[in-house]
């Protein structure tokens, strides 16, 4: 009888906390089946440990291996720092095309990796904020394009580049106006797009320029978007 009171007690509990997950955004479910998961496993284990059923290096391992997972999230935030030192390291040395172009606006975050082209932006605001771009599936990446069109025409730009991109011909989606040339752009901005530092000469601008073009530019796979704001970057740091 007590047994079937905890496994009743245990099933009802579970089935609270999948009704709690479902009910939380979309892109941050898969974390929080994780941390259950987690939770779980460290239950199970302290249990087997304690009735004897599991040797305490085991349990040791266990542990590890959960720190590991939980600290993973954290290390994986210091990845583009890590990045950028290690293009800051690659371009001292005379190494060229290292290094990572940002593209931010209020509702994105897109970087492009100069060395291999790879495109991914992080979302900053609304359902799927902080959710990597790589990680949504397309009825998701549809939905936040359908979301930044109706706030904010810079944030549907840059998310088409990433759609264009990662989709190729089979995305067909209908295609936003191209920023305006004339608009204001910081220098931090100009900097950041073209993947340079403060004090850049005239020299590194066009060449980083002219690099991130052949990735970029529409007749080789990349956005009218993107081109336009590599070209606006330039035009701005150059004067």
């Amino acid at each position: 009888m007590p047994r079937l009171i905890l496994l009743i007690a245990i099933g009802l509990a579970g089935w609270i906390i999948y009704r709690q997950i479902q009910a939380m955004p979309a892109a941050q479910r898969k974390s929080a089946y994780l941390k259950v998961g987690i939770g779980v496993l460290l239950v199970v284990v302290v249990i087997a440990t304690l009735t004897g059923r599991m040797h305490w290096l085991g349990a040791a391992i266990t542990a590890v291996l959960v720190g590991v997972s939980r600290l993973a999230p954290h290390l994986l935030r210091l990845l583009p720092l890590a990045q950028w030192l290690h293009g800051q390291k690659t371009r001292a040395a005379g190494s060229p095309g290292s290094g990572n172009s940002q593209v931010e606006t209020s509702l994105l975050r897109m970087q492009l990796d100069h060395a291999s082209g790879d495109l991914n932006g992080e979302v900053l605001d609304g359902e799927f904020k902080g959710a990597m771009l790589d990680d949504l599936d397309r009825p998701q990446l549809e939905s936040l394009l359908a979301w930044c069109r109706g706030r904010d025409i810079d944030s549907a730009r840059l998310l088409e580049s990433y759609l264009q991109r990662r989709f190729g011909d089979s995305w067909q989606g209908e295609s936003t106006a191209p920023p305006n040339q004339g608009s204001s752009m910081a220098e931090s901005e100009a900097l950041a797009i073209l993947g340079l530092q403060a004090g850049a000469s005239k020299e590194e601008i066009v060449d980083s320029h002219r690099r991130l073009m052949q990735k970029l530019h529409p007749d080789r796979g990349g956005n009218d978007y993107l081109a336009a704001k590599l070209n606006q970057a330039k035009d701005f740091l150059l004067g």
